[in-house]
C-alpha cells in the first residue's frame, strides 16, 4: 500500500542542493510504494497548499449551508402541506359553491320572468274582466326586479371568504322571500280573480239572454190598452204569439221554483235563476219539467198554449229583477 511521508530518504537528499532555494517557498511530498522500490514526488507552493486548503474549506462550508438550506425548506415544506391541502380544498368548495349560487341565481332569475308573465296575464285578465289591478306595491317590484348571477371573482379566499359568501347568501335569501312573498299574492291575486270569474260566469249563465220562444211580439212590456176591458193598464211581460204546442226554452240557468195553475195566467212555471232574477211563463199548453228540477239555458221548458185568460196561443214571458217586473226585451240579446 502506498503512503505519503516527509521527504528523508537519500534521493531527496542527493537532491537538497537544487531544492535547497525552493524549499523556502515550496512544500514537496513523496509516494512511496511499500517495497520501497517505488517514490513518487509531489511538489507544491505554499500559496497553492494555502489557496487548496481554503478552498476546501470554502466546499465544506457551502457544502454545509447548502445541506442547512435544503433541510430547512424541506422541513417548511413538510409543515405547510396541510396549509396547502386545505387551501386547495377550500378553492375547490368555493368553486362548487360559486357554481352551486350561479345555478341559484340562474333558477331565481328564471322564476321572476316567470312570475312577470303570470302577472301580465293576470292584468290582461283583469282588464278583460273589467276588474281592479292588483299590482305589487312598487317597493316589493323594485325588490324583486333585478338581482346577479356572477360570483365575485376578486375575492380573497383567506380574509373575505366568509363576509362576501354570507353577504351573497344573505342577498340571495332575501330574493327568494321577495319572490315567495310575490307568488303568495300572486295566488291570492288569482284566487280573487277566478272567485270573481266564477261568479261572474255564473251571474251570466244565470242571466235571461235569449228569446223564450220562436214567434212574433204582439204586446210589450208597459202601460197598453187592455184587449179585454179596452181600459189602460199596466203590462208586465212580453206576449209573443206562436202556433200551439210550440216548444218553449229557458232563457237562463235556473232552478224550477212553481209549476201549475195561475188565475188568469193559467198553466205557469217559474224559474229561480239567483242574484235576485227570476222569470215567468204563462198560458202554456203544458210544463214539461217539474218543481225542483234544474235546467240550462236552451233546454226545453213547456209548449205554448193558450190556458187562462188569452185571446189566442201565445207565450206571457215576465222578467223579474229582486221582486220588480222589468221590461224583458232588455235581457234578450240582438240575434238570438
Amino acid at each position: 500500500m502506498n503512503r505519503i511521508a516527509p521527504v528523508m530518504s537519500d534521493t531527496c537528499k542527493q537532491s537538497t542542493g537544487y531544492f535547497a532555494e525552493r524549499m523556502q517557498r515550496k512544500i514537496s511530498f513523496c509516494l512511496i510504494s511499500d517495497s520501497g522500490t517505488r517514490v513518487k514526488q509531489f511538489t507544491a507552493s505554499r500559496t497553492f497548499v494555502r489557496f487548496c486548503a481554503g478552498g476546501i474549506i470554502f466546499l465544506f462550508l457551502l457544502s454545509a449551508f447548502a445541506a442547512y438550506h435544503y433541510f430547512h425548506l424541506y422541513r417548511k415544506s413538510f409543515s405547510n402541506r396541510p396549509l396547502d391541502s386545505l387551501l386547495s380544498q377550500q378553492k375547490h368548495e368555493i368553486n362548487s359553491q360559486r357554481r352551486q349560487i350561479q345555478k341559484f341565481a340562474q333558477e331565481i332569475n328564471l322564476l321572476k320572468e316567470k312570475l312577470n308573465k303570470l302577472n301580465d296575464s293576470e292584468m290582461k285578465v283583469r282588464a278583460i274582466a273589467n276588474l281592479d289591478s292588483a299590482n305589487l306595491d312598487s317597493e316589493d317590484q323594485e325588490g324583486f326586479l333585478g338581482i346577479g348571477g356572477s360570483f365575485p371573482e376578486d375575492i380573497d379566499t383567506r380574509v373575505d371568504l366568509d363576509e362576501k359568501h354570507n353577504s351573497l347568501l344573505r342577498e340571495m335569501h332575501e330574493q327568494v322571500e321577495l319572490l315567495n312573498g310575490a307568488i303568495n299574492s300572486q295566488r291570492e291575486a288569482f284566487l280573487s280573480l277566478l272567485d270573481h270569474l266564477e261568479s261572474q260566469q255564473n251571474m251570466l249563465v244565470s242571466t235571461p239572454a235569449i228569446r223564450p220562444v220562436e214567434g212574433w211580439i204582439t204586446s210589450r212590456f208597459g202601460y197598453r190598452k187592455s184587449p179585454f176591458t179596452g181600459k189602460r193598464e199596466f203590462h208586465k211581460g212580453l206576449d209573443i204569439a206562436a202556433s200551439k204546442k210550440t216548444p218553449i226554452y229557458a232563457t237562463a240557468d235556473g232552478a224550477v221554483t212553481f209549476v201549475g195553475k195561475k188565475g188568469y195566467l193559467g198553466n205557469l212555471i217559474v224559474i229561480d235563476h239567483g242574484y235576485g232574477i227570476v222569470t215567468r211563463y204563462a198560458h202554456l199548453h203544458k210544463a214539461t219539467k217539474k218543481r225542483g228540477e234544474t235546467v240550462r239555458r236552451g233546454d226545453v221548458i213547456a209548449q205554448v198554449g193558450s190556458s187562462g185568460r188569452t185571446t189566442g196561443p201565445h207565450l206571457h214571458y215576465e222578467v223579474h229583477l229582486n221582486g220588480i217586473p222589468v221590461n224583458p226585451e232588455k235581457y234578450i240579446l240582438s240575434g238570438s
